[in-house]
């Protein structure tokens, strides 16, 4: 996408995508990266310098822990894994978001 057409995730957001992807395997940054770029068909695109102060915040409010590993490359990289106080914050934020989303669609769409 180029940079003109780039678009901001709304404030909080991309922590819940970096939760909700680490719910389905222990990943390493830029695993995270390809897979949020993946499934969003590369409308997500997540910058080192947005991701990896995220993951740290997230790490510290304990959402989230972290383990040195060997990627499939044999490259050491800190891998990423969701803990059960950051399963239970995920599943506030998609509350809180999905009732946003309605919330635009209701105005964006009026009956």
């Amino acid at each position: 996408m180029p940079p003109s057409d780039r678009r901001d995730l709304l404030p909080g957001t991309l922590d819940m995508l970096i939760l909700k992807t680490l719910t389905a395997q222990a990943m390493h940054g830029y695993g995270i990266a390809q897979h949020l770029a993946r499934l969003s068909e590369e409308v997500i695109r997540v910058e080192e310098g947005s991701l990896y102060p995220a993951l740290q915040r997230m790490r510290q409010k304990g959402w989230i822990r972290a383990e040195w590993g060997l990627t499939p490359n044999n490259q050491r990289a800190r891998y990423y894994t969701i803990t059960p106080a950051g399963r239970r914050h995920l599943g506030q934020e998609e509350a809180g978001f999905s009732e946003l989303v309605r919330a635009i669609g209701r105005i964006m769409r009026p009956v």
